[in-house]
């Protein structure tokens, strides 16, 4: 089943030094791109004082969203190798970030490129690369006289309950691995009074 992608467990962070400038480096494990603005938000308020705060991020299994920013560094020199070390360990709804405190010695456009490339590998190193698996939501309704159904149709394809609302009419929501949906939606289709919610 193609439904699976790898991503980091938990945040991590760690320190790179290079010639008195300090390369400060944040690895998180992010869904959407909300996610993301707050991260950066909340790095940018904690490290006010810094020069840089560089970042790069990849979204989606097929690693088709994602993005690399250099803020003021000269260009390609910082967020591309970070986006580059996303690359190379084949990660996705990841985010990284380097906040640079300026040392006072200028490190050029290769010795910036060799620093953010080293802070990146730095912060995945720090945490866990885990394989995690595409799901979808599916919300439906049926009559209680088919719980059992249900119930059991959710236990065999081990099927995470989110939500549900046990009455005349029983509503539940559902998180369904993708590789296995379109067998879920067919079983579902055998149960008389199932009603799919859009």
């Amino acid at each position: 089943m193609d439904d699976t992608f790898l991503t980091l467990k938990e945040d991590s962070e760690s320190i790179y030094k290079e010639k008195g400038s300090k390369f400060l480096a944040f690895a998180y494990p992010v869904d959407h791109e909300e996610d993301i603005k707050e991260k950066l938000d909340a790095l940018r308020k904690k490290y006010y004082d810094a020069r840089h705060h560089c970042y790069a991020y990849m979204l989606g299994k097929d690693q088709t969203q994602f993005r690399a920013n250099d803020d003021g560094e000269p260009n390609h020199s910082a967020g591309d190798p970070i986006l580059g070390q996303i690359r190379s360990y084949n990660l996705t709804n990841v985010l990284i970030v380097v906040v640079r405190y300026f040392g006072g010695v200028k490190l050029g456009v290769g010795g910036l490129i060799s620093a953010y490339k080293t802070a990146a590998s730095y912060a995945i190193e720090e945490n866990e690369i885990i394989t995690a698996i595409v799901t979808q939501k599916i919300q439906f309704q049926f009559e209680y006289l088919d719980m059992n159904e249900v119930m059991r149709l959710i236990k065999d394809y081990e099927l995470e309950i989110i939500t549900q609302d046990f009455d005349n009419t029983c509503h539940m929501k559902l998180r369904v691995r993708e590789g296995v949906l379109p067998e879920v939606l067919a079983k579902m289709e055998d149960i008389p009074s199932v009603k799919m919610a859009p």
